[in-house]
């Protein structure tokens, strides 16, 4: 009597396998067949070309029993061309062989079988060699799911994340603007040019460093946040529809230091909770948070040392400032305020243009000009509404 694998027994034992058995000899496929059928699907072929398309068929063997010498295609030669193909790379091959020589044996392993039976064959030894492998197999084919499930699960849980982040990144910056005259709009366009400048210079050795590596999208994404600081500007001067006092204007300009100071608390705060060893993952994690810290403290200043609220020049200014300087003053120039109208993409252009050097990066200037017209079209698109005359004569 035939001996019964364990697996064959278990309830926990996966579903009934397939097996391809490979084999010139009549007798010899009919041997193994009867040993097998009683426990798996059984497949035959008896020839190498037959063989690789019995492979093909549905379902795809989970083991083949490979006799070696065979006229024609060869064992050796079958194994090749399964290894070659990505739907039967990954299916155990055991050689069934009369051949018993090392040499042999090592050339079978070297292309890829993961056993060798000797013929005559002993019906115990095949049992116990094809439950081996095909449980060995299952596993492999459970974890593989598995590890695809967690990839998954990952990526998914972290595109949940990101999502959360840009979020938050959004509603403050919108609360910041909700007390402002700019609308939403502002947000978007700004993130907007920033990226074209971005994306422009990033083939700029000068600028890789600080957009290489990933962080482009980091300074992308902490845009929105560079006026968050207005949140700390009195209302009388934030929505004055004139032009402010000297003493007005000193106070709007320490909302680059307030939104700076807001963005250093909460990661003192956050490092602070932190568990012990888990600093320096925090503070990769707090790249970002850096980020934005550089724009809103750093937007304002201009490329030769005038503008606020540290009197940077040059290559002190942090990229991401210089980018969003530029993006800012564009914005500004091309939208109504209460205190002026909209001006034309060519007024705007020439008073850019003559800021090179001066107010702006000339780099930077260069990526503004070389993308101009994707500046106006992102303008066009995304223009604010215009006002409601209504409201603008005082009719209720």
């Amino acid at each position: 009597m035939n001996p019964i694998p364990n697996h064959a027994k278990s309830s926990d034992a996966p579903a009934r396998q397939t097996v391809l058995i490979v084999d010139d000899t009549p007798q010899n496929l009919t041997i193994l067949g009867e040993l097998l059928q009683p426990y798996y699907r059984v497949r035959a072929a008896n020839s190498g070309e037959r063989a690789l398309r019995a492979a093909g068929l549905e379902p795809p063997p989970d083991l083949i029993l490979l006799d070696v010498m065979m006229p024609g295609m060869d064992g050796y030669a079958v194994l090749e061309h399964l290894r070659a193909e990505p739907r039967t790379a990954h299916v155990p091959v055991i050689f069934v062989t009369a051949m018993n020589g090392v040499e042999n044996e090592e050339r079978g392993l070297e292309l890829g079988a993961v056993d060798y039976i000797i013929k005559p064959i002993n019906p115990a030894v095949v049992l116990a060699r094809v439950r081996t492998h095909l449980e060995l197999k299952h596993a492999r084919d459970r974890l593989a799911l598995e590890n695809e499930w967690l990839e998954q699960e990952v990526a998914r849980r972290m595109s949940e994340n990101l999502l959360i982040q840009e979020l938050s990144v959004r509603a403050l910056a919108c609360l910041s603007e909700a007390r402002d005259n700019e609308t939403g709009l502002h947000i978007v366009r700004t993130q907007t040019y920033v990226e074209l400048l971005a994306q422009h210079l990033l083939g700029n050795p000068a600028f890789q460093p600080a957009l290489d590596n990933g962080r482009l999208q980091m300074v992308v994404k902490a845009a929105p946040l560079h006026d968050i600081g207005k949140v700390g500007v009195p209302d009388s001067i934030l929505l004055k529809p004139g032009r402010l006092t000297p003493e007005e204007f000193s106070i709007m300009k320490s909302h680059p230091v307030i939104g700076a100071d807001a963005i250093t608390k909460a990661m003192e705060q956050a490092l602070s909770g932190v568990a012990p060893g888990g600093e320096e993952q925090a503070t990769g994690a707090f790249r970002f948070l850096e980020i934005a810290r550089e724009i809103s403290l750093g937007h304002h200043e201009k490329w030769d040392g005038s503008g606020y609220p540290a009197g940077l020049a040059g290559e002190a200014i942090p990229v991401s400032a210089r980018l969003m300087a530029l993006a800012d003053v564009f914005d500004a120039l091309m939208t109504r305020r209460v205190y002026k109208p909209p001006f034309s993409l060519a007024e705007t252009t020439r008073i850019i243009c003559e800021g090179r050097g001066s107010h702006f990066d000339p780099a930077v200037v260069d990526a503004f000009m070389a993308r101009r017209d994707e500046f106006a079209e992102i303008a066009a698109r995304l223009a604010d509404p215009d006002p409601d005359p209504t409201e603008a004569e005082g009719v209720p």
